[in-house]
Parts: structure tokens; C-alpha cells; sequence
């Protein structure tokens, strides 16, 4: 049995607790050598990655290795993915960048312990969540949220790279406006041979992606520029190299800060919490549905949330999982945990020998890493299937990209997530209402309920409504029924076909009988149809059921209440037609 068709019965007892040691029970030297494979190629892409990534939050490249060892460990040991490659990412790291920079005042100090409290409420945050299994809170941020929220991170990301890819003396700036002013103010200071640099590394890095895939491109990319770099002096003609990158391992220590701070960093620790573990459970769902395993979602939240503090404890910055990386691993054959384990082991390894091979290393490299990384996440296809499906998703992945855009990271997550449930409730609060055998376009009715072998003259309207029947709709539908009877001369019975009500509240049932006894004044009986169990047991105990039930006026199907208005009505006539599809109209 391999680890993919054990890993879910294991999780039993302490593996419930670290999932990794049911991964263990059934290890062989097969699955070692996948894992091992796996290990050393994410390794190898990580390490660049790890050290551009840490350039893009604003802190030491050596904090990107840091993000990369103690919390790619911890989460092998707690997490439930076998294939998800967690460390540090683009988008957390444009969020950290965005959330201290204004608050270190330009303090390196002050900005890695802020750095260091961010991953720390993050993490505490995720962790919380996880033990309070409110993985399903994630699911308020759209799709549609995510892919603009995405789209505008991943142009706010490449346009920040600007500076370094062209060798401006330009400042720091945060939102899209801010970094376009910037590089027009300083656009005279750009460098030539930093420009032919940052050239020939994303022609490198994108050549080497598209016909050597396999290839590990960020790596020899870094190696061939910075011996050049070294071999040429390179940094003595002008471009910005990273010179002395310190060696060794950080050792844990708490971030010495205020409550300020906390209280500071907690809205973007909240929103960072979010995104970084949407970002991981989509791709750790996606891997798992290929190689037939199982992702426990509040799980994830407990390994991302302890994989967030040790990078807080460790003088890092928040991590999260990664498409790219996530997906090199899998398809270079990772079976469990251990290939994160063996990624982590390289990591360590070159921060504690190799950090020296980096000196001449040039900063415009790096930038050419997160630029070709993050300019495949504008989701082109994803605004235009929006649009095509629905206009408020549409409209919500545009507000949210435009916001991000101009406004910054959080602004543009708050202002998506509150106009998508905005949409929702308007949404819920008008639904979709349909009149059963009406011809549409036209007065005239025929075959009330196809379904049911009926046909009935207008004297009866069968109407169904597709949604809940709760507090934000429930006047609007009990008023429109009212008109309807109204408008519609010699109306004496409603047929309300209740099989798409799904749910209903203290307000919906009293709606209800309010609408019952209404209609009973102007002459028009109600019955009700097909009536689901939950909705059922609230109108019974809301004391609305029984008198409806013993006036006979409840029915299993809609066949069953035409037939009951038909019998109270002397002089209708009905005949068998053939079972065909029913007729809808909106009318309401």
C-alpha cells in the first residue's frame, strides 16, 4: 500500500495530532528516492526564489532563506498535503512590504521586528482558526475576489521590480500611482548595463521555462550572471550587487514590541492570514484530486498558522504555499512530507556554507526572478468568464482589481469581499420567482404542471420561488403574491411549489400565514407544494403547519395541490396530457 492510499485510514491517535508519522508507518525506499528527487529540485528553484521574495517584502535577502528552513519543517510535520511546497511567496510578500513600511520610519531594526510580530499574528491567527475548524470562513473571499485581488498583486509586484530592473535611484512606494510616479521622476537615473543585466536574465529565465522546463531556470540564471557579475566587476561599474550576504542559522527569539504594534498590524495580519492560506489550500486541493489523496482544510490551517509562528520566532516573514513551487514538486515525483523535509535540509545547508557564493550576485537578478514569477498570475481568462457567467462577479473582480491597484493590497480585499456579500444579499433578498404553464410573453396558460399530467384554466396560478424564504425577501414575495392576486381577475388559487425553498426563518413563516389569511379575505386559497422537511419542521414549530395542514391546504407535489384546487372548484375540467418539460415565466 503506498502513502497515497494510506495517508487518510493513518490519522488515527498522534497522527492525528503530527500527520506526517502516518505518512512514516508505511515509508519504502520508492517513495524515499520520489521524495528525495522532488526535495532537491524544489530546493534548488527555492533558493533564489526564497531570496528575491525577501527583496520584494523589504527585508535582508537572508531572510528569505531563514522563511525557507524551520517552517517548511514544521509544516511537514503538521500538514496533510504530500505535494504542497510552502516558504515565502509573492503576494504575502508584497502584503508584509505594504503593511511596515510605513511603520518602520525607515528603521532596518524596526522593520525585521515588525517583519518577525507580523508572521507571529498571522500564524496565531491561522492556528486559531484551525482549532475553532473556521476553515470555512475563507469561503466569503470569491473566486472572483481572489482573481482580481491577484491580477492587480501581480502588476503592483512587477511594476515595484521596476527600480532594480532599470537601476533607478527611486524611493519606495507601495500602491501602482505611487511606483508609476516614481520611475518618472527618476527615469534619467536608469543604468545601462543594469538594464542588459535585468535583459538577459528574464530572456534566460523565460527561454529556459519554455524549452527547458525541467531545468532548474532561477538557479542557473544566478549562477551564470553572478560569475559573470564577479568576473567582470560588475559592481564596480555601477550595478547593485548584494555583497556580503551573512551566513548561519537565526536562533529564535521573540519580536521586543508594543501593544501599539499588535494593534497596528492586526488588520493586515488578519487579511495576510486569508490569502496565505487560500493560496495554499487551492493548490494543495488541486495536487491532492490528481494523486488521490485528501487535504484536511482546518488541518492546513494549524500547519500554516505553526509554519507562520516559527517564521516569527526565526526572524523571517510570513510564508505561505506556492503555485509554481507546489507544482514542481509534484510533478518531479513528491509522494509525502519528506520531499519538504529534504527542501528544508538544502536550504539550511546553503545559508550556513554558501551564503558567500552570493556577493556579486546583482539585485536586478532577483528582480527578474519575481517579475517572470508573478506576471503569470494576472488571470485574463478568469475576468473575462466572470463577466460572461454573472455581472456582479464580473463587476466584483473589476472593483477588486482596480481598488488593489490604486489603493493597496487591503483596501482592495476589503472593498472585494464587501461588494461580493453585498451582491449576494441583494441577490438572496430578490429571487428568482417563475409562474408554472404560463406561455411566455402572452396571457394565456396551458399545462399548469407538465410534470403532472394537468392542465388548468387561469383561475389558478402555480408559482415557484428559488431561494430562501427569510427576513431580507419575505415581505417582498408575501407583497408580490398579493399583487398578483390583485391584478389577475377570477384568481381563486395559489399553488406556492415550495421544492426550491431550501431554508426559512421566524420571519419567513410569519410571512407566510400573513399571506395565507390575505389571500383568504380577497377569496384566493393557498396551497402549498412539495414543501422541504427543515422548512417544514420551522413552519410546525413557528405554530404555521398545523392550521394549514388541517385545511388541507399542505400537498406532497404540485400534481396533489392542482387536483385539491380543482375538486373545491365546481365547473374546471381537467384531461391527461404527456409528461413534457414545464413552462416558466418571471412574472414576479
Amino acid at each position: 500500500m503506498t502513502p497515497v492510499a494510506y495517508v487518510q485510514q493513518d490519522r488515527a491517535g498522534l497522527a492525528r495530532v503530527v500527520p506526517l508519522l502516518g505518512w512514516l508507518r508505511h515509508y519504502d525506499r520508492a517513495t524515499l528516492r520520489h521524495d528525495l528527487t522532488a526535495g532537491l529540485t524544489v530546493a534548488v528553484m527555492l533558493v533564489p526564489q526564497s531570496m528575491a521574495y525577501a527583496t520584494l517584502a523589504g527585508m535582508p535577502p537572508v531572510t528569505g532563506l531563514y522563511a525557507a528552513i524551520v517552517p517548511l519543517v514544521v509544516y511537514a510535520l503538521l500538514g496533510t498535503s504530500g505535494s504542497l511546497a510552502v516558504g515565502p511567496v509573492a503576494i504575502t510578500a508584497l502584503m508584509t512590504s505594504a503593511t511596515l513600511a510605513p511603520l518602520a520610519d525607515g528603521d532596518p531594526a524596526r522593520y525585521a521586528a515588525l517583519a518577525g510580530l507580523l508572521a507571529l499574528l498571522v500564524g496565531a491567527i491561522q492556528l486559531l482558526m484551525g482549532v475553532l475548524r473556521l476553515g470555512v470562513l475563507v469561503n466569503f473571499m470569491s473566486h472572483s475576489v481572489l482573481s482580481g485581488f491577484t491580477s492587480a498583486a501581480a502588476i503592483v509586484i512587477a511594476a515595484s521590480q521596476v527600480k532594480d530592473l532599470f537601476g533607478l535611484k527611486a524611493g519606495r512606494a507601495e500602491t501602482f500611482p505611487e511606483i508609476v510616479g516614481s520611475v518618472w521622476r527618476t527615469a534619467t537615473t536608469a543604468h545601462g548595463l543594469t538594464i542588459l543585466v535585468s535583459a538577459v536574465s528574464v530572456a534566460g529565465l523565460v527561454l529556459l521555462r519554455r524549452y527547458l522546463p525541467k531545468l532548474p531556470g532561477a538557479l542557473i540564471v544566478v549562477a551564470g550572471v553572478t560569475a559573470v557579475s564577479a568576473a567582470l566587476s560588475l559592481g564596480d561599474r555601477g550595478v547593485k550587487i548584494l555583497t556580503t550576504v551573512p551566513g548561519g542559522l537565526p536562533a529564535p527569539a521573540l519580536p521586543a514590541l508594543s501593544g501599539a504594534d499588535v494593534s497596528a498590524l492586526l488588520p493586515a495580519a488578519v487579511a495576510i492570514a486569508l490569502v496565505a492560506y487560500m493560496e495554499g489550500i487551492a493548490v494543495a486541493k488541486s495536487l491532492a484530486a490528481k494523486s488521490r489523496q485528501q487535504v484536511g482544510a482546518n488541518q492546513e490551517l494549524v500547519a500554516v498558522g505553526a509554519a507562520n509562528v516559527s517564521a516569527g520566532l526565526f526572524q523571517a516573514f510570513p510564508v505561505a504555499g506556492g503555485f509554481s513551487r507546489s507544482a514542481v514538486n509534484f510533478s518531479a515525483g513528491a509522494r509525502t512530507p519528506v520531499a519538504t523535509l529534504v527542501t528544508a535540509a538544502v536550504v539550511a545547508l546553503t545559508a550556513l556554507a554558501l551564503t558567500p557564493a552570493f556577493y556579486h550576485l546583482p539585485k536586478a537578478v532577483l528582480a527578474a526572478i519575481v517579475v517572470v514569477a508573478v506576471l503569470g498570475l494576472v488571470d485574463r481568462r478568469g475576468a473575462v468568464t466572470s463577466w460572461r457567467a454573472r455581472r456582479s462577479d464580473g463587476l466584483t473582480l473589476g472593483l477588486t482589481f482596480l481598488v488593489t491597484l490604486l489603493f493597496g493590497v487591503e483596501p482592495g480585499l476589503a472593498a472585494g469581499v464587501a461588494f461580493s456579500l453585498g451582491a449576494f444579499l441583494w441577490r438572496s433578498a430578490r429571487p428568482h420567482t417563475a409562474e408554472l404553464g404560463r406561455v411566455p410573453g402572452t396571457d394565456t396558460f396551458r399545462n399548469v404542471a407538465r410534470y403532472t399530467g394537468l392542465v388548468t384554466d387561469p383561475g389558478v396560478a402555480a408559482i415557484r420561488i428559488d431561494g430562501p424564504l427569510y427576513f431580507a425577501n419575505a415581505q417582498l414575495l408575501a407583497d408580490q403574491l398579493l399583487g398578483l392576486a390583485e391584478q389577475r381577475a377570477g384568481l381563486t388559487t395559489i399553488v406556492l411549489d415550495a421544492s426550491a425553498i431550501s431554508d426559512t426563518d421566524a420571519d419567513g413563516a410569519h410571512a407566510l400565514a400573513e399571506l395565507h389569511d390575505r389571500l383568504d379575505a380577497r377569496g384566493v386559497t393557498l396551497h402549498l407544494a412539495t414543501v422541504r422537511g427543515p422548512v417544514r419542521d420551522l413552519l410546525d414549530r413557528a405554530g404555521v403547519w398545523r392550521p394549514l395542514h388541517e385545511a388541507g391546504h399542505v400537498h406532497r407535489d404540485v400534481s396533489s395541490a392542482l387536483a385539491a384546487a380543482g375538486t373545491g372548484q365546481p365547473g374546471r375540467t381537467h384531461r391527461t396530457v404527456p409528461a413534457r418539460p414545464v413552462v416558466t415565466q418571471e412574472v414576479l
